[in-house]
């Protein structure tokens, strides 16, 4: 037998004999909720002094677009926290930036503060070791929710291990949350990785967190707690056998020996401010304070074979879209409107006034996601004549650009989830406007009624459009679509055909198709 017959054989016997395989029976956990006792913590005056006097029940905001500040913002808070640190992520990865999170998590923990750490299981996998060994340090409880019944590193022979549970480990809990003090949350796209910090050399995301405080902050808490407290959340002990608390703890710290811990970053931020490393060591910050609400799902939403349930972020921020009287402006990588959502578009497009909507997605030269791109691509020409002014990231323009120059080093890719509602309300969260955050992945977001931060959103929009992205038009035949491409110089260049294309993508696309349901996209 050949070796990759023999390979493929005894894949098959795995995958076989892994339909026996189960998760161990859940352990009764204590139900834990968000610490109170912060009031007179630094994070806690710093926030206090922050307020206006005068607009107590109004949270804070700033915006965090660039990877090097959304990640020493992560670090500072930790690094002041005395009380608690409650983080929630869907991808926590075990490299350079991961190692140096973990590091301050450590740390912070050595300090008394409690650490919970929620990761969903789906590529934790590749961290085990790297997370069990926090969890053998005092003060530090790890969680992994709805963990597929086999462990290893790698991601596709896990999945192909569940198949016989795919029901229910197709269900995600794609949120992203990071509560210091039960005073201070930053929530937004990023997972826990290099590539969501400018820290990869091969290819990184723009993205966009929010830092927040005020009332939202205990919103968020009291959703972190609804997932820590889920019977869907795992200890990772119950999980992983072997290897003793000592030596755990011996592989965490010789792994994050050398991680970075990476702390500098521009003088000024892009709505002028200084930066929020210089604000934080003076004490006192310079915020946006408007009401908001949160939104986030249930963590039922990720039980097996269940429909989604009614009020998830998806249909409200579907109920957000479809009340815009003036202007809509969508940052989505991921964009699947799907029959409702095409109504939605086609219904803003035809009222009086007409509401003018505006979406950047990736190009095909820079979406991670090929089938969730072909998706949206069989939705374009629709949205077009719909009136929407489609603009789609380009990877070489975006890494050219002077427009993103705060988002430098090169990038290629967007992962920003967010939009903003007749320059006036801002959506900003872990959802992508597709079938799977709708109906099959858990999200979280917040709802901000502030133009000042929706003209600050829509600036970077505004700078990304103007020399990163292609600006999709139908062609004379009203039925081609065509890519105009404007450098940085302001020349423009059409492509009749799509930038960026490839015969062995397209190959793999048309291939894969058949078998993908929109509905997992």
């Amino acid at each position: 037998m050949r070796p990759s017959c023999l390979r493929f054989a005894l894949g098959l016997l795995l995958v076989l004999a892994a339909g026996c395989a189960t998760l161990p029976e859940r352990s009764r956990h204590t139900i834990e909720y968000a610490r109170q006792d912060v009031a007179e913590t630094p994070l806690a005056r710093i926030a206090a002094d922050a307020t206006p006097a005068d607009q107590p029940t109004l949270s804070g905001f700033r915006l965090l677009p660039g990877g090097e500040s959304a990640f020493n913002a992560r670090i500072a808070l930790a690094r002041r926290a005395t009380r608690s640190l409650d983080v929630q992520y869907y991808l926590v990865a075990d490299d350079e930036t991961g190692r140096g999170f973990l590091r301050e998590l450590r740390d912070a923990a050595q300090r008394g503060v409690r650490v919970r750490l929620l990761v969903d299981d789906l590529h934790a996998g590749r961290a085990d070791r790297l997370l069990k060994g926090l969890a053998a340090y005092p003060n530090v409880q790890v969680r992994l929710f709805n963990p597929l019944p086999v462990r290893g590193e790698s991601t596709v022979m896990r999945l192909l291990f569940s198949l016989h549970e795919f029901k229910r480990v197709n269900h995600r809990m794609h949120n992203k949350l990071f509560v210091a003090d039960n005073t201070f949350a930053i929530v937004g796209g990023r997972n826990v990785a290099d590539e969501y910090f400018m820290n990869s050399p091969e290819g990184n995301f723009l993205d966009m967190d929010v830092l927040a405080i005020g009332p939202v902050v205990r919103e968020l808490s009291a959703v972190f707690d609804s997932y820590w407290n889920s019977r869907r959340a795992y200890a990772i002990e119950e999980l992983l056998a072997g290897l003793p608390a000592q030596g755990a703890r011996d592989h965490f710290d010789a792994a994050v020996q050398a991680a970075s811990g990476r702390l500098g970053e521009h003088q000024r931020d892009m709505a002028g401010n200084s930066s929020l490393l210089r604000q934080l060591d003076r004490g006192t910050l310079t915020l946006v304070h408007a009401p908001a609400r949160v939104l986030a799902d249930s963590p039922d939403k990720a039980a097996a074979g269940q429909a989604a349930p009614a009020g998830t972020v998806a249909q409200q921020t579907l109920t957000l879209l479809a009340s815009a009287r003036d202007e809509v402006r969508i940052v989505s990588p991921y964009f699947i409107p799907g029959a409702r959502g095409l109504e939605i578009v086609r219904a803003l497009g035809s009222s009086e006034p007409n509401t003018r909507m505006t979406l950047l997605t990736n190009s095909l030269g820079s979406t991670d996601e090929p089938l969730a791109y072909a998706a949206y691509a069989s939705y374009r020409r629709d949205l077009l004549k719909a009136g929407v002014r489609i603009h789609e990231l380009s990877p070489t323009l975006s890494r050219d650009s002077t427009g993103l120059s705060y988002l430098q080093p090169a990038v290629g890719r967007l992962h920003t989830k967010m939009l903003t509602v007749d320059r006036r309300w801002l959506f900003i969260g872990s959802m992508n406007l597709d079938p799977r955050s709708a109906n099959v992945n858990t999200e979280t977001g917040i709802v901000i009624d502030s133009p000042e931060l929706a003209r600050q959103v829509n600036r970077v929009l505004a700078h990304g459009i103007a020399s990163g992205a292609y600006r999709l038009r139908l062609g004379s035949d009203a039925d081609r679509i065509e890519w105009v491409e404007t450098d940085w110089q302001g020349n423009e260049r059409t492509h009749a055909t799509e930038p960026h294309d490839r015969a062995w993508r397209r190959l793999r696309i048309w291939l894969l198709r058949p078998f993908v349901s929109e509905d997992l996209l």
